[in-house]
């Protein structure tokens, strides 16, 4: 038999464009002559990574409409190979803005159209067929319009029956249904692992309170979550150091500083350096230093979801 592959499940396909401006200003015409497209989304993000990472990758993803052709042809140029299911919507498009004079970047967001009648049964006969050889599941990112709440759960029940390892990069209601099936480990970042289980802590798009009662706080639900569900934590928090839990112990991760271009898709840059390292039998905490490795590999380079070029 060959070796378990990995899948990453992506239920929000998305083709990126990444324009960079020497500086940017507001109200007037800003013109550029740098500037890509990319085949994007968080779980092709993960799985472009893995497969630079030498791993074995599929990505199962709905796909539908116009340029349904170009997301396919983008990911072939990319290496990764892709499973997907008619969808009957569009692919969103997304917008990244580089100001160099500023140093910011800017993310402009397009919700997903609703998914046709059939795309959630197509999705889950697709899953059941390949989650029997995969060795670890993925699923990270939002959900199309027109999934159902049980899709996610049901996905993480299948993989566990089939003995897989899971990884979540999930908040929200995913996440809180997935977790009876007791998936290996979560990996929201701390705004969301908050607003799901502490929304107190979240006011006006902000996380709110000194980091030491964060943390507390942070530390009181994860021993509940561990007793009931005893699953790894990993909880990233941008440029500062990595949260993490195993066993009901908890412990940092200090990431090194540098001088980013591009940050997005670090965090699925991160997540993928994470489960490759795991695959090859690394302990989590030698996996979250893989993690991070790429996760700052990814935000030197314009290309979003890369840890090279």
């Amino acid at each position: 038999m060959d070796k378990p592959f990995i899948l990453a499940a992506s239920m929000n396909p998305t083709l990126q464009k990444t324009l960079v401006f020497p500086g940017f200003f507001m109200d007037t015409v800003n013109r550029t002559s740098e500037y890509r497209l990319d085949t994007a989304g968080k779980g092709l993000n993960v799985c472009r990574v893995l497969t630079q990472l030498g791993k074995d990758c599929r990505l199962l993803t709905p796909l539908g409409g116009f340029f349904r052709p170009l997301f396919l042809e983008l990911s072939r140029q990319d290496g990764i190979k892709v499973e997907w299911v008619e969808s009957s919507s569009a692919i969103r498009f997304c917008y990244t803005l580089l100001d160099k004079k500023e140093r910011s970047v800017t993310e402009l967001v397009e919700d997903a159209e609703t998914v046709g009648e059939g795309t959630e049964q197509r999705l889950l006969e697709a899953f059941s067929v390949l989650v029997r050889d995969c060795g670890t599941l993925i699923i990270s990112g939002t959900k199309a319009a027109g999934f159902s709440d049980g899709l996610v759960p049901e996905m993480v029940r299948q993989a566990r029956e089939a003995g897989a390892r899971i990884i979540l990069d999930l908040w929200g209601k995913d996440l809180l249904n997935s977790l009876p099936y007791k998936p290996d480990i979560i990996k929201p970042n701390l705004f969301e692992f908050l607003s799901t289980f502490a929304p107190e802590l979240i006011s006006k798009n902000r996380i709110q309170g000194a980091e030491a009662e964060i943390k507390e706080k942070t530390e009181k639900i994860w021993a509940e979550l561990y007793k009931k569900y005893q699953c790894a934590l990993v909880l990233t928090r941008g440029v500062n150091s990595v949260w993490c839990a195993e066993k009901g112990n908890f412990f940092e991760y200090t990431i090194n500083a540098i001088e980013p271009l591009n940050t997005v898709g670090s965090g699925d840059a991160f997540t993928a350096g994470l489960a490759s390292a795991l695959e090859d039998g690394s302990s989590l905490a030698e996996a979250v230093a893989e993690g991070s490795r790429c996760g700052a590999l990814n935000a030197a380079l314009l290309k979003p979801g890369v840890i090279k070029l």
